[in-house]
C-alpha cells in the first residue's frame, strides 16, 4: 500500500486530512516546518502516520527532507502564507517568501515526488478565492492563488496520467483562524447557505477530489455559494 503525503499536516485541514486517512488504516506522512511539531502530531494522530520537517520556503532543502518517502498514492499540499501587501506598500522580501512557498516549494515538491506516484496517484493543490474576489491587502495572495491555478493546468500536462486538482475555499469557520469570527465574519452575510464553510466541508472535498477518478485539470470552490453573491 503507498502512503498519504500532506504537506502541512500538523494543523487544521491537512490535519484533518491526515487523520481521516489514518482512521483508514492508511499509512500517513505529515510535514511541519517545525520536526518536533511534525512528529509530536504525527503521534497523536497514531495508526501507521509519521512526522517530518519541511520548509516550502527553502525548496533547494525540500529533496533531502523527502527522501524517505516511498511510494506515494495522494499528495495533499495544504500549506499557506498569508500576508499583508499592497502595491503602495510592498515588502519585497515578504513577497519573494510567500512566493517561494506556494508556487517554487509546491512545484518542487511535486517533483521529488513524482517518480514514486503509483499507478493511481493524484494530487490536490490548496490555492484561494482571492484569485477571484480580491480584496485590500491581497495583492500577493491574490497573485499566488491564481499561479497555484496555472501550476495545476501544466502538472496535468507534464504528469500525466496522474490525475492534478486544485482546491480553493472560501472563508473557513470553524479553523484556527477564523474560529473566533465564525458566526460574525463579513463573509456570513454574504454567502448564500447563510454561513462559513467548514473543515470537514473542505476535507470532503478533498478527499473526492483525490479519489474519484474522473475528477482531473479542475478548479472546486468551496465557499457556500460566495462567489455568485
Amino acid at each position: 500500500m503507498g502512503t498519504n503525503v500532506v504537506v502541512g499536516g500538523s494543523h487544521g485541514i491537512g490535519r484533518l486530512l491526515a487523520e481521516r486517512a489514518a482512521g483508514r488504516g492508511e499509512t500517513v506522512v505529515i510535514t511541519s516546518r517545525d520536526k518536533g511539531r511534525a512528529q509530536g502530531v504525527a503521534a497523536e494522530i497514531g495508526g501507521a502516520t509519521t512526522g517530518i520537517a519541511l520548509d516550502l520556503a527553502a525548496p533547494t532543502t525540500i529533496e533531502a527532507a523527502l527522501a524517505e518517502v516511498g511510494e506515494v498514492d495522494h499528495l495533499v499540499i495544504t500549506a499557506i502564507e498569508q500576508t499583508q501587501q499592497t502595491i503602495a506598500a510592498f515588502d519585497i522580501a515578504d513577497a519573494i517568501n510567500s512566493a517561494t512557498i506556494k508556487l517554487v516549494g509546491y512545484a518542487e515538491t511535486v517533483r521529488v515526488l513524482h517518480g514514486r506516484f503509483g499507478p493511481d496517484a493524484s494530487v490536490v493543490l490548496f490555492g484561494g478565492l482571492a484569485k477571484e474576489r480580491p480584496y485590500p491587502g491581497s495583492t500577493m495572495v491574490t497573485t499566488i492563488n491564481a499561479g497555484v491555478a496555472g501550476l495545476m493546468r501544466t502538472l496535468v500536462r507534464e504528469l500525466a496520467p496522474v490525475r492534478v486538482n486544485a482546491l480553493h475555499s472560501g472563508v473557513v469557520g470553524d479553523s484556527p483562524k477564523w474560529i473566533a469570527q465564525k458566526d460574525t465574519h463579513p463573509a456570513v452575510a454574504r454567502t448564500p447557505v447563510g454561513r462559513l464553510v467548514t473543515m470537514a466541508e473542505v476535507a470532503d472535498a478533498t478527499e473526492f477530489l483525490l479519489r474519484n477518478g474522473g475528477m482531473n485539470a479542475h478548479e472546486l470552490n468551496v465557499d457556500g455559494g460566495w462567489l455568485i453573491s
